[in-house]
């Protein structure tokens, strides 16, 4: 119970910083704004298939792997948002 409450309060935190930066860069155009939004929004989808694979799914479905493959998805957006970016 108490880990439904926690992963579903990383998730929606996620969401939400993804959200306003996103928004932020709708106003501003920063470009770092843009990248960070975007590591955000891959990180609130990584949370949503981590409450999936702890909470719903049965224990013999492992969804470990396709996280891990989610999460190094999103620090590739961002290293590639911190890297190649000028401003």
């Amino acid at each position: 119970m108490i880990g439904m409450f926690i992963y579903g309060l990383c998730a929606m935190t996620s969401g939400l910083c993804a959200w306003l930066l996103l928004q932020a860069y709708a106003r501003t155009a920063y470009k770092l704004l843009l990248w960070t939004g975007m590591f955000f929004l891959v990180s609130t989808v990584n949370n949503l298939l981590l409450m999936v694979d702890k909470l719903i799914l049965p224990v013999t479905i492992d969804l470990s792997v396709p996280r891990y493959l989610i999460g190094l998805l999103a620090l590739g957006v961002l290293f590639r948002g911190l890297i190649f970016e000028e401003e």
